[in-house]
């Protein structure tokens, strides 16, 4: 859907800040949710997604006696050091195979969102929990992007909903989550919905500039949206007449039963 807009380098360097900022944003409400579960310290963990590691880094901590596993497409940006039991694999999700069994916690961020087929990776995933283990997965859902309030925030929500169609997401998912939990067998489903989009919070909005500066360039280039609507959208950031909620971020946690 981009492509770089400037050198390797500097690309990085805004990855590096993007990510930072994203923890950031999402850390406390997925920390304060799985701090509300029976979470044991000789857990075995997943995550799954790993990112820059942060919830990994977390996970390793709460569950000291346990284990973390932390999986990702791309584990370039995971610190170097980390704690004795928490290891990193590179290793895309849609293609990992575990035993029955084999994690007492699973954790998700924006990943499920993007796989050919989310409702089965689920179903796969919940068979990899204990009896009584937990999953948490969030992700998001993108309201109609004709709804935004100024003519920049319309373009800019289409143009990212058509490259994420064009690559095989579904930025709806988010909604599916709570059904889909109860259908794959999953008990005490919890849900926590968390308005975003410009405007809503300042960290958000720095995102959100960080997001257009490096993937901005490429949205142009490829058509999807104008240069005009782009610069216009960044300059409205903080503008409280453009204020809006884009997306809808869901977090949805489920138990599987005891055998």
């Amino acid at each position: 859907m981009t492509k770089p807009s400037g050198s390797p380098a500097d690309d990085r360097a805004v990855e590096h800040a993007l990510n930072a900022l994203w923890e950031q944003i999402y850390d406390p409400q997925t920390t304060a949710i799985i701090e509300k579960l029976p979470v044991q310290r000789d857990w075995r963990c997943l995550d799954v997604g790993c990112g820059a590691g942060s919830m990994a880094a977390w996970l390793a901590g709460r569950a000291d006696r346990g284990t973390v596993l932390a999986v990702d497409t791309d584990t370039e940006q995971f610190a170097a050091e980390r704690p004795a039991n928490l290891t990193v694999r590179n290793l895309d999700i849609a293609e990992a195979d575990f035993a029955p069994g084999s994690f007492d916690l699973i954790l998700g961020r924006a990943v499920f969102e993007h796989l050919a087929d989310p409702a089965a990776a689920l179903e796969r995933a919940v068979s990899w929990l204990a009896p009584g283990g937990w999953i948490l997965l969030e992700d998001f859902y993108f309201l109609p992007s004709e709804h935004a309030p100024t003519a920049a925030g319309r373009a800019l929500v289409d143009a990212y909903l058509q490259g994420w169609k064009a690559k095989g997401a579904d930025m709806h998912w988010g909604r599916r989550l709570p059904s889909t939990l109860a259908r794959a067998g999953l008990t005490s489903i919890g849900l926590h919905v968390t308005p975003l989009g410009p405007g809503q919070h300042a960290a958000d909005n720095d995102l959100m500039r960080l997001r257009m500066k490096l993937q901005g360039p490429g949205l142009v280039e490829n058509g999807l949206v104008s240069a005009e609507d782009l610069a216009a959208f960044v300059a409205g950031l903080d503008d409280p007449a453009a204020r809006d909620v884009t997306t809808l971020e869901f977090s949805v946690w489920g138990r599987r039963p005891e055998a």
